[in-house]
């Protein structure tokens, strides 16, 4: 009696796993639009090689596309559920009345670096020079950089310096081969060059420190309407535990970095090293992001960079990040 009855107390078990997994396997997967070679693969791929989006209650589906502006119209057209990028581009669409929401993916930033033999030293010596520039005018590295050589010598780089703005490949290679003086590029760029013999004289995250600003402040994030996360709680808070386990196991395991070290395309143990090592330099903690710091950062980018950066944003809005 009582064998028949735990056989069928273990048949009931395996018949409501079998239909939980059903019922999963019918809902719509997470789908998140990130560049093709972008460092977040890194994180997406541990998530799913150790299957943590399944054991956190979702699907994930990566959809890799060739440029930021390409997921960021998948995602405004409902394409994409998610996309990565920073915060002060979601707080402009909150201030254009649109309920977008970030989870902390990335405190990484730029810098700039010289040739190791290069007579520049700091950013006194910057003037009459050609600086290479990712991102654009309002690159919030380029802005806060800017704002440090004010700070320390009084010099308006973007008069009294030579701004080249090009895409962050060209200005690797142009950067290596001295077509520039300086290069200001993003944080996986540069830790290429530096592999390459580059010296660094400029941390973004030092120079924030320097101005005020809180460096643990995240800048990039998985960003999503507030809409889907009321609809998809559960897939929403799925992704967030399942980003912090992915982001333990880079921390933790050298045999991770291995496993991945294809998808990174180091040749070299150098750039290998770099890359490994400014990702978890770049990993936010678990703790809530200190506001007064966001609307700090917020306020000095918004004077630097204006409406082109800002758009009509004027503070940063609490519920911008999400957190839980």
């Amino acid at each position: 009696m009582f064998a028949n009855m735990f056989r069928l107390t273990a048949i009931a078990a395996l018949a409501f796993a079998l239909t939980s997994q059903a019922a999963r396997a019918g809902e719509p997967p997470l789908r998140i639009a990130v560049l093709k070679f972008g460092t977040v693969n890194w994180e997406l791929d541990v998530i799913k090689h150790h299957k943590l989006d399944t054991a956190n209650g979702f699907t994930l589906e990566i959809i890799p596309v060739a440029n930021k502006q390409a997921s960021t119209i998948m995602f405004q057209g409902g394409e994409a559920d998610m996309i990565v990028t920073d915060w002060v581009w979601v707080a402009r669409q909150r201030a254009e009345s649109r309920d977008i929401r970030l989870i902390p993916y990335s405190l990484s930033v730029g810098g700039m670096v010289v040739a190791a033999d290069s007579p520049i030293n700091s950013l006194a010596d910057l003037k009459g020079k050609k600086i290479g520039i990712a991102g654009g005018p309002v690159d919030k590295s380029w802005i806060l950089i800017q704002a440090l050589a004010k700070k320390r010598h009084g010099i308006d780089l973007a008069k009294e310096a030579e701004p080249v703005f090009g895409a962050p490949p060209l200005l690797f290679k142009k950067g290596l081969s001295g077509e520039l003086d300086a290069v200001i590029n993003f944080w996986h760029f540069l830790a290429k060059m530096e592999a390459k013999g580059m010296r660094r004289i400029v941390d973004v995250a030092d120079a924030a420190a320097e101005l005020g600003l809180d460096p643990q402040t995240p800048l990039l994030g998985y960003v999503f309407h507030g809409d889907w996360a009321k609809n998809n709680a559960d897939m929403a808070a799925g992704l967030l535990a399942a980003s912090r386990q992915a982001k333990d196991i880079l921390r933790d395991s050298d045999a991770e970095w291995n496993r991945l070290r294809p998808l990174m395309q180091a040749k070299d143990d150098a750039t290998f090293h770099a890359l490994r090592d400014g990702f978890r330099a770049g990993i936010p903690g678990k703790s809530a992001v200190d506001m007064a710091s966001a609307q700090a950062m917020f306020a000095l980018l918004a004077e630097l960079g204006g409406e082109k950066l800002v758009g009509k944003a004027k503070v940063v809005d609490p519920e911008l990040f999400h957190l839980n």
